[in-house]
C-alpha cells in the first residue's frame, strides 16, 4: 500500500492533568518520602538486604535436598521488628498449602523439616510441620532499627517427583529452586510480605548476596545462578579446558555429551564433589543437576564484558541444541535494542525441563522440537525477564504486570527481528490478545491496577501478559521510539536494584518523557476498558474526508485508516493514541482525499477490536 500523511483535526475539550489513584498505603509511602513524585526513590528510601552463605547437599537416591545457612540480615528499616518472616516456597507442595489450581499426587511433598534454627546465638525451637509457604517468627528480642542480625538455619526438604518451576526433571536430572529458607521483604509500603505463595502469582524477593557450596554426587554437573568459583576442583581436565575455553568464544563448544557424561569422565571421581557458586545485589539463586545431560557453551562479548551462555538438555532435543546460539543473540539484542540496557549478569544458562520459568541468570523451558520459532520465543519471553523483575526488584506477586507485561513486549520486538512483522503479529494476535478480546466476560476487564494477588484464572492472565504489553506498545507508539527508549531508561536507572511499584513507573515515565502522561496512565490502568473502535459519521467533500472514530471501549490505542478508492487503489494513514488525549471517547479526524472513496477500514493490527464488523464502511 501507499503510505498517505493524514491531515488530522481533533475537536474536544482540554481534559485538566489528572491525579492517578493510590491505596491509603502507598500514599503513606509518599508521605513518608520512601518514594518521591518526580519517580525517583525518595530521600529516605530504604531496603533490607540479606548476606546468606549456604552449604546445601543434593542425594540423588533418597532426592532429599539438605542445608545449613548463616544469614547477615540488615534491617536498614526505620522499624524496630518484633517478628522475622521466613519464606520457604516449596511448601506450596504440601498436602495442606493452599493452592490456585490442580495439583498431582506426584507434585506433593513433606515440605520443609527445620532441624536448628539461631537468631544471634540464641537457640529457637522451631516446629516447621505447620508452616505454609511462610511464616512469622516471634521474636524475644526485637531486631532494632539499622541492626545486623545473624540468623543460622539447617534444614533439609524432598524434591518433588513432579517436576514444575523446581524438582525432578526425571531421576536423575534435578531442578533445584526456592531450595532455602529466605528472610522474606519488609518493605515500605506494606511492611513483611506475610502473602502465601499459591503456585499462581510469582515471586518478591530483597536483593541479596549469595554464597553455594553445593555438594553433588559424583558424574552430577551442577549449573547455577552467579560465577563459578571452582571448576578447577571438579571437572576433569579436558572438560575443564572446554569450559575455560568456551568463555571467550564465540563458537560453540560442546563441553560433554551424553556418553562422556554417563562414562565419569567428567566430573572429578569423589564420592561428593562440592560446586561453589557467588553472586551478589540479586533475587533469588537456583541451581540444577544431571549426570547425563548434554553440556554445550559459549559465550558474547557485551558492550562492556563477555557473558557465558549454557545449555544442558537430553540429548536430541532439537530445539535445545539450538539454545546457546540463541542466548548468545538474546544477550546482544537485549543489549542494544530494548530493553538498550546491557544485560547485566556474568552468565545465562537454559535447563531442559517443564517450567518455562524464569530464574536469575537461568531459564527452565519445555522443549517444543517440532516448532522452533515457538521454542525460540519462550526462550526470548523468559530471557528478557532478567531485566523485569530481575534488574528491576519487581513485587510480582500484587504487580504482576510490570515484570509479565514488559516480558512478553520484549519477546513481540524481539520476535519482529527474528520472523519479521507480520509473523510476530500473527503470533501475538494468536498466542496473546485473541484470547482476551474473544473473552467477553467481566473478568477479563478488571482494571490492570487490580493486584495481582486478587485475581484468578484467565483474568489473571489476561491482566498480567496481554493488556499491560498492548499498553506498553500504545505507550511507546505515542511517544516515538526516541522519546519512549529515554522515558525507560529514566525508570530503569531510577529504579535497578530496587523495589519499584506502579506508581515509580507512572511518576519515572511521566518525568522521563518531560509529559504529563496520567491521562494515559488512568486509561489504560485504572478502568474496565477494552479494544473496540467503531466507524462513526463519515462526509467527503472536495478534497477532504470528515471521519469520526467511536471508541466504544475505551482504550487509547494506536490504529490505522485504510481507504480503498473506486479505481481500486489504497492507501493507509496511522494514527497514535495522541488522537485520544482530549476526549476518549470520539475523535474527528479530517484526511486528505482526492479521489472518490469505495470504503474505509480501521485496523488496529496487534490491537485486536471485539466487534471488527463495525470496523469496516462502504461509502
Amino acid at each position: 500500500m501507499n503510505k498517505l500523511l493524514l491531515g488530522l483535526m481533533l475537536i474536544g475539550t482540554t481534559v485538566s492533568a489528572q491525579e492517578l489513584y493510590m491505596p491509603r498505603n502507598i500514599k503513606k509511602a509518599y508521605a513518608n518520602g520512601t518514594r518521591d513524585m518526580s519517580g525517583k526513590p525518595g530521600k529516605n528510601y530504604w531496603q533490607n538486604k540479606g548476606i546468606y552463605d549456604v552449604n546445601v547437599k543434593v542425594d540423588a537416591t533418597t532426592k532429599i535436598v539438605s542445608g545449613s545457612e548463616t544469614i547477615q540480615y540488615s534491617n536498614n528499616s526505620p522499624d524496630e521488628l518484633k517478628v522475622l518472616a521466613i519464606r520457604f516456597v516449596n511448601n506450596v507442595n504440601k498436602p495442606q498449602s493452599g493452592r490456585a489450581g490442580y495439583a498431582s499426587k506426584e507434585s506433593m511433598t513433606d515440605g520443609l523439616k527445620i532441624k536448628s534454627f539461631f537468631i544471634n546465638g540464641e537457640k529457637y525451637n522451631i516446629n516447621s510441620d505447620n508452616w505454609s509457604t511462610v511464616e512469622a517468627v516471634k521474636l524475644t528480642k526485637p531486631l532494632a532499627s539499622k541492626s545486623k542480625t545473624e540468623i543460622k538455619i539447617d534444614w533439609e526438604y524432598p524434591l518433588a517427583k513432579e517436576s514444575g518451576r523446581e524438582g525432578q526433571i526425571d531421576p536423575e536430572t534435578f531442578y533445584v529452586a526456592y531450595s532455602f529458607p529466605r528472610v522474606s521483604v519488609y518493605d515500605d509500603y506494606n511492611g513483611w510480605d506475610l502473602l502465601q505463595h499459591n503456585g499462581r502469582q510469582e515471586f518478591y524477593n530483597d536483593f541479596n548476596d549469595y554464597s553455594f557450596a553445593i555438594s553433588a554426587p559424583k558424574n552430577f554437573v551442577v549449573w547455577s545462578t552467579g560465577d563459578f568459583q571452582n571448576p578447577e576442583e571438579v571437572l576433569q581436565p579436558e572438560y575443564l579446558k572446554r569450559f575455560k575455553e568456551s568463555l571467550k568464544s564465540d563458537k560453540i563448544i560442546h563441553v560433554a555429551n551424553a556418553d562422556e557424561m554417563k562414562s565419569g569422565k567428567v566430573t572429578k571421581q569423589n564420592e561428593w564433589n562440592i560446586w561453589k557458586f557467588k553472586t551478589n545485589d540479586i533475587v533469588d539463586f537456583c541451581f540444577a543437576l544431571s549426570n547425563h545431560y548434554v553440556w554445550d557453551a559459549s559465550s558474547v562479548q557485551l558492550k562492556t564484558k563477555r557473558a557465558s551462555v549454557q545449555s544442558a538438555y537430553r540429548a536430541g532435543a532439537k530445539d535445545f541444541e539450538q539454545y546457546t546460539d540463541w542466548m548468545r543473540y538474546n544477550l546482544k539484542w537485549f543489549t542494544e535494542n530494548w530493553p538498550g540496557v546491557e544485560y547485566p549478569f556474568p552468565i545465562m544458562t537454559a535447563i531442559q525441563g517443564y517450567a518455562d520459568m524464569e530464574y536469575p541468570m537461568m531459564i527452565n523451558d519445555t522443549s517444543i522440537p517440532d516448532d522452533l520459532q515457538d521454542a525460540r520465543l519462550t526462550a526470548d519471553h523468559e530471557i528478557a525477564h532478567t531485566y523485569f523483575p530481575f534488574y528491576m526488584g519487581i513485587n510480582e506477586t500484587r504487580y504482576a504486570f510490570m515484570d509479565e507485561g514488559w516480558a512478553t513486549t520484549l519477546e513481540y520486538l524481539i520476535g519482529i527481528d527474528e520472523n519479521g512483522k507480520e509473523a510476530a503479529d500473527k503470533f501475538m494476535k494468536n498466542f496473546r490478545v485473541k484470547r482476551w478480546i474473544n473473552d467477553a466476560s467481566t473478568e477479563q476487564d478488571q482494571p490492570i491496577i487490580s493486584m495481582s494477588s486478587q485475581l484468578a484464572g484467565a483474568g489473571y492472565g489476561n491482566n498480567a501478559y496481554v493488556k499491560p504489553s498492548l499498553s506498553y506498545l500504545a505507550l511507546k507508539d505515542y511517544l516515538g521510539d526516541k522519546l519512549f527508549k529515554k522515558a525507560l531508561h529514566h525508570y530503569m536507572d531510577n529504579w535497578h536494584g530496587k523495589h519499584p511499584i506502579p506508581w515509580d513507573y507512572f511518576n519515572s515515565m511521566n518525568t522521563g518523557s518531560g509529559k504529563n502522561l496520567n491521562w494515559f496512565f488512568n486509561n489504560w490502568f485504572y478502568t474496565n476498558n477494552y479494544i473496540d473502535l467503531k466507524i462513526g459519521s463519515v462526509t467527503q467533500e472536495k478534497n477532504q474526508l470528515v471521519l469520526t472514530v467511536e471508541n466504544v471501549g475505551g482504550f487509547a490505542i494506536p490504529f490505522d485508516v485504510d481507504l480503498t478508492y473506486e479505481d481500486g487503489t489504497t492507501e493507509k494513514g496511522h494514527f497514535t493514541p495522541a488522537v485520544w488525549e482530549k476526549d476518549q471517547k470520539q475523535t474527528n479526524l479530517n484526511i486528505p482525499s482526492k479521489k472518490k472513496i469505495k470504503s474505509i477500514n480501521l485496523d488496529g493490527g496487534i490491537f485486536m477490536d471485539y466487534t471488527p464488523e463495525d470496523n469496516l464502511k462502504s461509502l
